[in-house]
């Protein structure tokens, strides 16, 4: 069972922050499409270094859109960890898998929703990016956001079709996430949308409760309290 503590301080962050710190600089390029393995690495080098110039050149040149370094990452992935839009947009031009996931399950649009690219989140899911998965840390686009205090995303991701209110791991909401963190304009972005904030977690905890125990004393009376 996840400690509230944890949930609230540096610790939660520090589990969230694992899919992100296995970073591309520590991950050489080895691309896995068959086609002209060297055009490939030299696409992934351009999106990791943010050199759009190289990118479209590698794409012009026969680079395949959805090569990949050994993490599993995508150009496009990178990309959307990076909030780079316009080589974003180039490469689902160029055919990018909008929901091809890292080895650790992490999709573009989780990485963008982490970061807080609202414009590029808008962009991933009207090319068909889905609002869904869960990765290796059971967590979807919208816990990320929600965590990180992200309220422009949020907005996105809830007009996309996701329900506020849905229960992940440990039966936590959206709204718990952003209480624990004491991401107060995300609090008030989920109420505003619908968000509930009588719902317990696995422990019986509301995300009043959550906010409270962390000590978000700006938090609290959002949802209520005192």
């Amino acid at each position: 069972m996840i400690e509230i503590k944890r949930i609230a301080l540096a610790g939660l962050l520090n589990t969230v922050g694992m899919l992100w710190c296995l970073c591309i600089a520590a991950a050489p390029a080895h691309a896995q499409a068959p086609s002209n393995p060297n055009l490939n690495a030299q696409l992934l080098v351009g999106a990791r270094q943010s050199n759009i110039a190289q990118v479209e050149r590698t794409l012009a040149q026969g680079a395949a859109p959805n090569s990949r370094n050994r993490l599993g990452k995508t150009a496009l992935l990178i990309a959307s960890e990076k909030g780079e839009a316009a080589i974003a947009e180039r490469l689902l031009k160029a055919g990018a898998d909008v929901n091809l996931a890292s080895l650790e399950g992490v999709t573009p649009l989780m990485a963008a929703s982490y970061g807080g690219h609202a414009a590029l989140v808008k962009r991933l899911i009207d090319a068909g990016a889905r609002t869904d998965p869960i990765d290796r840390m059971n967590k979807p686009a919208i816990v990320y956001a929600a965590g990180q205090g992200h309220a422009d995303v949020l907005d996105a991701l809830i007009a996309a079709g996701v329900d506020a209110n849905t229960p992940y791991e440990h039966q936590l909401t959206a709204l718990m996430w952003a209480a624990g963190q004491g991401q107060v304009d995300a609090v008030r972005r989920l109420l505003a949308r619908g968000a509930r904030p009588e719902l317990r977690d696995d422990r019986g905890l509301t995300a009043l409760d959550i906010a409270r125990q962390a000590g978000h004393a700006d938090v609290v009376p959002l949802l209520g309290g005192r």
